[in-house]
């Protein structure tokens, strides 16, 4: 559906969307939260971390990236579980791909992260 508004209000209207999709995220979804709980607790951490801005940016850019990719994956399962809790091939094969997404940015958190203290701990 093609929305009615234009210009600064469709903006408005727009971060009003975004907006509600992050409380229901946060209120329906476990994973979420936990991941928002240890995004918020590592943030200083990357401060401390981080010897330049880009750094830091790095550091909590790629928690903020987790966020993102387990936001995308809910979608994912709430439009499959909108079409019916019964099983089917591709659904699972779809919640599968949605959970491997947020898998493979843990991953990549990891990485930056561990590259970036073994880097500080070795200096």
């Amino acid at each position: 559906m093609k929305s009615p508004y234009t210009g600064w209000s469709r903006i408005f209207y727009a971060a009003g969307y975004s907006y509600k999709g992050l409380k229901s995220t946060w209120k329906h979804e476990a994973a979420f939260r936990q991941e928002a709980v240890l995004c918020l607790l590592l943030t200083p951490i990357a401060i401390w971390l981080g010897d330049s801005l880009m750094e830091i940016i790095a550091l909590i850019g790629v928690l903020v990236f987790v966020l993102i990719v387990e936001m995308l994956n809910s979608a994912v399962e709430s439009t499959i579980d909108r079409i019916g809790q019964d099983y089917h091939k591709l659904s699972g094969r779809a919640k599968d791909q949605g959970s491997a997404a947020v898998f493979l940015s843990f991953f990549l958190a990891a990485l930056v992260w561990g590259g970036f203290i073994i880097d500080k701990l070795l200096a």
